[in-house]
């Protein structure tokens, strides 16, 4: 056991706190400790509610000495993007406009997260209405990068892949629309799944775009995401399109070896145009796996540049919809960048929008054609390691849109497709960035993209490196 509590995983913690090796308030002080530490140089923290979490955390101990075991995660202090509602919380959304806004429910997702025993520490920062891809937000400064801190976490769910990569929380919920879990796990060197759309509620979650839009966790390992997922997926009356299908046991399938496992590599578009050093490591993860006992084999898929513009397009118009009074009324309470995303979304017109939406059916089918021999698609989550804060900063850097553009172009995609997605630390760059790599399955077929996650890290300690304070 590693000798301060928050460096565990979400799974070791669990088990030392039900087992009464650590009591839930030492779990939480080591968290807290971590945060005084970190916050000042991560920014990754939108409200830090200490005395109320020990509060919290006093009261696990003291059921669980009752033998009141409220769930497998009883007494494990977290932290959420700051877009989840909590009945009676400031839920900013990461914007001026919501600043004071306190929710009167509480999210789906949340709620299954609290009744499995967790504890609140706080919220945790994001892009503005989870609108950016790099962790800048106009009004509440940028998230920095634990191992960079120069450097962007990725977005909407900064402070999700920030605090979980500097041990600050054991694990976050963060959303992915068009890659908003999956880059903060590549940049961040954490484990991000997004969902297929339909597997976890989105009730009580601040939408953007009503039909790309996906709850999911960052945590430290495959296993961890498996605990979460496990706990929050389903069906739910308050969420018409959180299907009822089967819920496997993610943990168990997570512990199964490679062997059996066919991965394709996509033969275009992913491995076009790659930094050198992340070409390299997705050389070697192949190699890894395949050692593990996978097969490995080519796949040519059909063209992602149409996928991932439709996804703009159907992102664009519906996010405009969502915030179409507040634009009418306050458009000067949205940060520059957020509000010129937004206005370019009201000018696509009805039919461009209906023909995006209609090309999802045959666009998926196509995928499903492609991808039949295959238990999953191995590919990078981004073409390059992590930029600099500066280098991305749309308002300071002349050329932040076309790096921002290149940082997206592979995530898009499954969005669009509504497929499931799994963000694995792979290796770190020579100048000690991380890097990510992402597992693409099968609808609601989570499961295979845990299990593939769970033996590569079982074969390697990427998922294991920790940041050092400056």
């Amino acid at each position: 056991m590693r000798s301060e509590p928050a460096l565990m995983s979400l799974a070791a913690v669990a088990r030392a706190i039900l087992e009464k090796r650590l009591s839930a308030r030492e779990v939480t002080q080591s968290c807290l400790d971590r945060i005084a530490q970190w916050q000042p140089h991560l920014n990754a923290f939108m409200a830090i509610e200490g005395e109320e979490a020990l509060r919290a955390a006093d009261a696990a101990d003291a059921a669980l000495a009752k033998g009141d075991r409220r769930g497998p995660l009883h007494g494990v202090p977290m932290a959420h993007k700051d877009m989840y509602y909590e009945a009676g919380k400031v839920v900013t959304c990461g914007s001026c406009i919501r600043r004071d806004f306190v929710a009167t429910t509480t999210s789906t997702a949340l709620q299954r997260l609290k009744d499995a025993g967790t504890i609140r520490l706080g919220s945790l920062q994001m892009a503005e209405f989870a609108y950016g891809p790099t962790g800048h937000n106009a009004h509440f400064g940028p998230v920095h990068n634990p191992f960079a801190l120069d450097h962007i976490t990725g977005g909407s769910s900064s402070g999700s892949g920030s605090a979980v990569a500097a041990r600050l929380t054991f694990a976050a919920l963060g959303s992915d629309t068009g890659g908003s879990i999956r880059m903060p796990a590549h940049f961040c060197g954490v484990t991000g799944l997004k969902t297929t759309v339909g597997r976890v509620s989105r009730a009580g979650a601040m939408p953007l775009s009503q039909s790309l839009d996906t709850v999911g966790p960052l945590a430290r390992t495959a296993e961890d995401c498996a605990i979460l997922l496990g706990l929050m997926a389903g069906p739910d009356p308050a969420d018409p399109t959180a299907i009822a299908v089967p819920v496997p046991d993610y943990v168990a399938v997570s512990a199964e070896p490679m062997k059996g496992i066919t991965i394709g590599v996509p033969g275009s578009f992913y491995v076009d145009d790659l930094d050198g050093e992340v070409a390299g490591i997705l050389d070697a993860t192949i190699a890894t796996l395949r050692r593990e006992g996978a097969q490995i084999v080519r796949v040519d898929l059909p063209d992602q540049r149409q996928l991932s513009g439709a996804a703009q397009l159907v992102l664009a118009v519906e996010a405009a919809a969502f915030h179409k009074r507040w634009l009418i009324e306050r458009p000067q309470d949205y940060g520059p960048q957020v509000l010129m995303r937004l206005q370019n979304g009201l000018a696509i017109s009805a039919i461009t929008y209906l023909e995006a939406m209609r090309w999802r059916g045959p666009a998926l089918a196509a995928h499903q054609t492609a991808t039949a021999d295959v238990d999953a698609v191995i590919a990078p989550v981004s073409p390059v390691p992590a930029p600099t804060i500066v280098e991305s900063d749309v308002g300071g850097s002349p050329g932040a849109e076309a790096v921002i553009q290149r940082l997206t172009r592979f995530t898009r995609p499954i969005n669009y497709l509504g497929l499931p997605s799994l963000a694995i630390p792979a290796g770190f760059t020579r100048k000690g960035l991380p890097v990510g790599l992402q597992l693409m399955g099968r609808s609601f077929d989570e499961a295979t993209l845990l299990r593939i996650g769970g033996a590569f890290q079982r074969a390697t300690d990427f998922h294991e490196r920790l940041p050092q304070l400056p």
